[in-house]
């Protein structure tokens, strides 16, 4: 009897957040473990499912790193990267990248979402004009087709949003040519979520979330300011690779996102765990 009175406090405690969030617009990025590990996957896939049933409007966007690779890989074409991360994209890498990307990855997603119930639907940024880019040249370095997100149309995802569908957008756009880039995708669901509109903005990611102390993982923040986000980088207390999770938060709730989340993608059921309960498992910014 004890299991089940359990039960009924957690969903007690998971109502007050049900009826606070209704209806409410979420973006998720979707990557790194949560997206390869089949376990956590499975969860993750159930989560937004839960989203979208208890009225959440969820939107999702992904990325697919390891899956690029290992096709790349298949295929006998090297993977190299600009020291910022991003991947230096020529055009028959772009060819893998769209095929990996807005076929593999983002139709699989959907069909694993539409496997629960949800009327998921896969779109790439080059759908109906979704995402526009121009040609990304960091500190004028010739990085091939990445580009830096110009414009989101939100027509398409609106309608699809009002007729109870999920989209599941893959990170590939165009310029004003018609040529075709690869996104990084943290940005790529910024401007999405700022367009949108979204209350809230969530990085499934490979870390627990921001650490008050770098090398101590049971000091990670469950809330953090805009203003002490922006402290911590600069004393260097947020340092490596955590910089660019943290900035791109950062300016998607200077963007208007009202809530960014960072979450530990290899903890299962991390979105229901964050936003349903009190203590939440990762790191909520605001301003």
């Amino acid at each position: 009897m004890q299991e089940y009175i359990q039960k009924a406090n957690v969903l007690m405690e998971a109502l007050p957040y049900i009826k606070e969030f209704n209806g409410i617009t979420v973006v998720i990025k979707y990557g790194g473990s949560a997206l390869i590990d089949e376990g956590v996957k499975c969860t993750i896939i159930q989560d937004i499912a839960l989203m979208k049933y208890v009225g959440f409007r969820p939107v999702v966007i992904h990325g697919g790193g390891p899956e690029i690779n290992a096709m790349l890989a298949r295929l006998n074409i090297e993977s190299n990267f600009h020291h910022n991360g991003l991947r230096i994209t020529d055009a028959a890498t772009m060819e893998i990248v769209e095929m990996v990307l807005a076929g593999k990855v983002n139709k699989n997603i959907a069909a694993e979402l539409c496997g629960h119930g949800v009327k998921a639907v896969g779109l790439s940024g080059k759908d109906a004009n979704l995402i526009k880019v121009d040609k990304y040249t960091p500190n004028g370095d010739e990085i091939g087709y990445v580009g830096k997100v110009t414009k989101v149309d939100t027509s398409l995802l609106n309608t699809l949003l009002d007729g109870g569908f999920v989209p599941v957008i893959s990170s590939i756009g165009t310029d004003e040519k018609g040529d075709t880039y690869n996104i990084n995708a943290d940005y790529a669901a910024v401007h999405i979520a700022a367009a949108l509109q979204a209350e809230k903005l969530v990085f499934l990611t490979d870390v627990e979330g921001v650490r008050l102390i770098a090398s101590d993982s049971t000091t990670v923040a469950s809330r953090l300011s805009v203003e002490k986000a922006k402290e911590m980088i600069n004393a260097g207390d947020i340092s490596g690779g955590m910089i660019p999770k943290v900035k791109c938060c950062i300016e998607g709730v200077e963007a208007g996102v009202p809530n960014v989340h960072i979450l530990d993608g290899r903890v299962e059921h991390s979105l229901i765990l964050e936003i349903f309960t009190k203590k939440g498992i990762g790191t909520l910014i605001e301003m």
